[in-house]
């Protein structure tokens, strides 16, 4: 699963994290970008002025080798001067850890809205599965052409459905914590007067677990509500295209003489428009009524 990011985050903000979960696990986990500053690395600029500081030294003493009955010395030196000097080149070229923007900015960002993003390791097996069923209802009533169109409180929905889904994230989160811990102490055994005292706190556990799964439920049945407006919606827009069609059905029909047999069947596509549309407001005001039922 992404990460799950507080809506009051910046937009902009919220989407570098989102797409940055596995450097957020790296930093979770005690990674940080190296400082250009960092004192115990030896700066780029500092080797090469060794390097070069040292050249006229070894150039003379390959001279004196070479000119003396150690030359095999003088060419073992010079071979290994002039592999340092090419690797030291290629280094170079490659961009020191402390010259990665990206992943700087990831990290400034990602300290600065500490815990106002979750990952997927803040979340047990059982968090994940009620998150993602409260994802995908929001999902369904955010991206339904009703709630484009306006039918739907749009800018209701833009504003109280990420909220919801941040603060059942949240809670799930504080569950899985919570259960981690309570299964590390049943690991470790418990002695048997231990075993009243958590029975209360076993029961608190489980009734905030149902209190959020409510919350989740509630969701479902509001995006349910959604997807009968949206399939009444669909519905009516296509029998409103086939009814600016039917100018010309009657037309061929009263040229060719048949009008007489067909006339029915016309008028029941109208009285099929108007039972749709009908249904659209009925599955509408169903929709609103369950998103009340969210704001309580």
């Amino acid at each position: 699963m992404g990460v799950v990011v507080d809506p009051s985050v910046p937009a902009e903000v919220a989407g570098l994290l989102r797409v940055n979960a596995s450097l957020l696990s790296r930093m979770r986990a005690g990674w940080t970008p190296r400082d250009s500053c960092d004192s115990r690395r030896p700066r780029r600029g500092s080797s090469g002025t060794l390097l070069l500081a040292a050249t006229p030294v070894v150039i003379a003493l390959m001279a004196v080798l070479l000119d003396s009955p150690f030359a095999p010395a003088g060419f073992v030196l010079l071979g290994t001067f002039v592999f340092v000097v090419l690797v030291k080149i290629a280094s170079m070229s490659e961009p020191p850890e402390d010259e990665r923007p990206h992943e700087r900015q990831v990290y400034e960002q990602a300290r600065w809205y500490d815990g106002r993003y979750l990952l997927g390791e803040d979340f047990d097996q059982e968090a994940r599965l009620v998150l993602g069923r409260a994802q995908r209802a929001v999902g369904a009533v955010l991206r339904s052409h009703v709630n484009a169109e306006g039918l739907l409180d749009d800018a209701g929905n833009a504003v109280m459905l990420p909220a919801q889904e941040w603060e059942i994230a949240r809670l799930l989160a504080k569950l899985s914590a919570l259960r981690r811990e309570h299964r590390e102490l049943h690991e470790r055994g418990l002695a048997p007067e231990v075993a009243p005292v958590l029975q209360p706190l076993e029961r608190a556990l489980s009734a905030s677990e149902a209190a959020v799964v409510a919350r989740v439920e509630a969701l479902e049945r509001y995006a349910d509500r959604v997807r009968e407006a949206e399939r009444a919606y669909h519905a009516h827009a296509q029998i409103e295209e086939l009814r600016t069609r039917l100018p010309r059905y009657e037309e061929l029909l009263a040229e060719s003489g048949a009008d007489g047999l067909a006339l029915a069947e016309l008028e029941k596509l109208a009285d099929d428009a108007d039972t749709l549309e009908r249904t659209l407001r009925h599955s509408v005001e169903s929709a609103h009524v369950a998103f009340r039922h969210l704001e309580s």
